[in-house]
């Protein structure tokens, strides 16, 4: 079980006032787990960021309208069916609805909505690497996945992290270099980072919560002990060491979501001729620049899911919460 922390009393309290049609549902965001340069975990000023995970969406969306039709923009004049098949045509594959007032608990949210059947390909083939991403950082976790795929899917995607993170670091790195390679695999390639975001956002988040991260990759590690070493315990400072020999390179390659791998194929043929997919993955693991293939790949997916789901979040959220949300973000980033 991949628990993070007890859950607060309103979060239960903010579940029952959505529709309860969901498998799984996070909180992540600034607003839930410290970071620096913000204020304290829960802070009024910091909105909090749910994720749920519906097993049918034109349902689950069609309830929501009727039970909270004020929290959508004027796509709710479509309906249910319409927004579902919006969500899950293009983009993240996820329908957000934000600067959502919640004057009971007096907080501000925004929800993400996404398909079971999307949030398991994110997380296994790394499609997008959004939801896939959020997952590799230490998470508040409202309600437990129902479905055992969900849980595995999980753990298959910190495997794929550690994996990916590897092949970008050098022999010998920090236990917060380790943490802050796999917190930068979803942040680094998106474009909001050039104007929307605070540069130092990787290390604001991962310096506060190295416990957080210990806890939740502890299990992984244990799967990578022929190849990594890690200090027992202590310093974030300590020194970790991995075995970067050829097959271990190669294995950690073919260990690789299936996009990256379908990414580092097509660009090391460029589509001139076919070959098997092992050889063109030994030739990159015998590479000198190995590294930066893999990191233009995974560079590659995080920029077009990033720009197509800012595009698809305009008309969700409606111009004027779009201005005052950018806005926010770029004060946040400025202050």
């Amino acid at each position: 079980m991949l628990s993070r922390g007890n859950t607060a009393p309103m979060f239960f309290r903010l579940l029952s006032k959505f529709p309860q049609g969901f498998s799984f549902c996070f909180a992540y965001g600034s607003g839930v787990k410290q970071q620096l340069g913000y204020e304290s975990v829960r802070s009024k000023r910091n909105m909090i960021d749910l994720i749920y995970v519906v097993d049918n969406a034109h349902r689950w969306h069609t309830a929501n309208l009727d039970q909270n039709f004020e929290h959508y923009s004027s796509m709710r004049l479509l309906g249910g069916g319409l927004i579902a098949k919006y969500q899950e045509s293009f983009g993240a594959r996820v329908y957000f609805n934000t600067l959502v007032q919640i004057p009971e608990e007096d907080v501000i949210i925004k929800y993400g909505v996404v398909s079971t059947k999307d949030l398991l390909e994110d997380l296994t083939d790394w499609r997008c690497l959004y939801l896939a991403g959020r997952l590799h950082k230490p998470v508040e976790i409202i309600r437990n996945a129902s479905s055992s795929k969900i849980q595995n899917a999980m753990e298959q995607n910190l495997r794929s992290a550690v994996h990916a993170a590897l092949l970008l670091l050098p022999e010998k790195f920090t236990e917060f270099e380790l943490y802050r390679a796999i917190s930068n695999l979803s942040y680094s390639g998106d474009f909001r980072m050039i104007f929307g975001e605070n540069k130092d956002k990787v290390n604001n988040i991962v310096r506060p919560q190295l416990e957080n991260f210990r806890n939740l990759y502890s299990a992984t590690f244990e799967e990578f002990r022929g190849c990594l070493e890690l200090p027992i315990a202590g310093s974030d400072n300590q020194i970790c060491t991995q075995d970067l020999a050829e097959p271990t390179i190669l294995a950690h390659l073919n260990r690789l979501p299936k996009w990256p791998i379908r990414l580092i194929v097509e660009r090391q043929t460029s589509g001139r001729y076919r070959q098997d997919t092992e050889d063109i993955l030994i030739g990159v693991s015998r590479a000198t620049n190995y590294q930066s293939i893999v990191a233009s790949c995974l560079r590659s997916i995080v920029w077009s899911s990033s720009v197509w789901q800012s595009i698809k979040n305009i008309p969700t959220a409606g111009f004027v919460k779009s201005v005052r949300y950018s806005w926010a973000k770029a004060l946040k980033t400025f202050s």
